[in-house]
This record gives structure tokens, sequence and C-alpha cells, in this order.
């Protein structure tokens, strides 16, 4: 069974690595015009992790692929290699 998540519950959700890293928490999502799929969500980037100190910013953000995105739960978890 498919399960659904509306993107305003998931604003907030903390990302984490595959290898247990806190990088930043959701603050928004990109989705395609054009096919409806999700690109990419867009974290702000925790300051004390060396990870998210190093992703590229762009006003203070942070955009992921959405590939990159493992699971989401009560974390979203992401593949570490793909940020």
């Amino acid at each position: 069974m498919v399960k659904f998540a509306i993107a305003k519950q998931m604003t907030g959700k903390r990302l984490v690595t595959n290898d247990g890293e806190e990088i930043g928490k959701l603050i928004d999502i990109y989705i395609s015009e054009a096919t409806g799929k999700v690109e990419s969500i867009v974290i702000e980037p925790n300051p004390d992790n060396a990870t998210a100190r190093k992703l590229k910013r762009e006003g203070g953000v942070v955009s992921i692929p959405y590939s990159s995105v493992l699971a989401v739960a009560d974390h979203i978890i992401v593949d570490k290699k793909g940020i």
C-alpha cells in the first residue's frame, strides 16, 4: 500500500544521512510542473555539522536532489554520496 505525506507535514523534519549525521531540516520541496514529480528538497543546513557546512548554499539554504532520498518517516534519510 502506498503512503502519502502532505508536504506541510514534512516541513521541519530532520534530514539524516545513511551513516547517522544530522545535516539539517526540510524547509521546502521542488516539484516539476511538467511531470508532477519531486525534483529536489530544500534544507536549512545544521551549522554544527561538518558535512552540512560543506554543502553548496544558495541564499543560506541547500538544495538536495530527490534521488538521494532513501526513506521518509520520523526523519528523512538521504544517501550521503548523493548530496
